[in-house]
């Protein structure tokens, strides 16, 4: 057997069967495989395009925010939990804030803050603090302390503290 490796003829029909055999490899194999794949594709962007469309629809104000830089000296603790806080209902007798000044720290700008959701059910405190950080991707959830309000059944105290940084 390994004499037919040292015969150059074994080569000279070989390689030529291998060469013939790769396009008829791709028309039968893969072609059907990538025609499967971009209709796939095609289906995930139509249910894509209604996503968006229907994320839009919720929350039309997300395209105004396209260019971070804008956004970052936009951004406004006080008008932000106040936007999040009317969409998911909570009243604004049930929270306060309090932010500290701006800072650099190793070349980085940043503000700190504390947000205390005073009365809200585990749901709607999610959904803040699921809203706020989709809304402000430099905004980071630092840390969350619930206290469960005695002889009610789903009220919770919410202590969060967030951080932002300004690029």
């Amino acid at each position: 057997m390994k004499e037919i490796y040292k015969n150059p003829i074994f080569y000279y029909i070989v390689i030529p069967i291998i060469v013939a055999l790769w396009p008829l490899l791709v028309w039968a194999v893969y072609l059907p495989a990538a025609e499967d794949e971009f209709k796939e594709d095609r289906k995930q962007y139509t249910k894509a395009q209604q996503l968006i469309a229907a994320i839009l629809a919720h929350d039309p104000t997300r395209l105004d925010i396209a260019d971070s830089n804008d956004a970052a000296s936009k951004f406004d603790y006080a008008t932000s939990v106040d936007d999040i806080a009317r969409r998911c209902n909570i009243p604004a007798a049930n929270y306060t804030i309090s932010s500290k000044p701006r800072r650099i720290s190793r070349g980085q700008e940043s503000q700190n803050a504390t947000v205390v959701l005073k009365e809200v059910d585990i749901s709607t405190f999610a959904d803040f603090l699921s809203k706020i950080q989709l809304r402000w991707a430099n905004l980071e959830c630092e840390s969350v302390t619930l206290t469960k309000k005695k002889g009610l059944r789903d009220a919770w105290k919410v202590d969060l503290n967030f951080k932002y940084y300004y690029y």
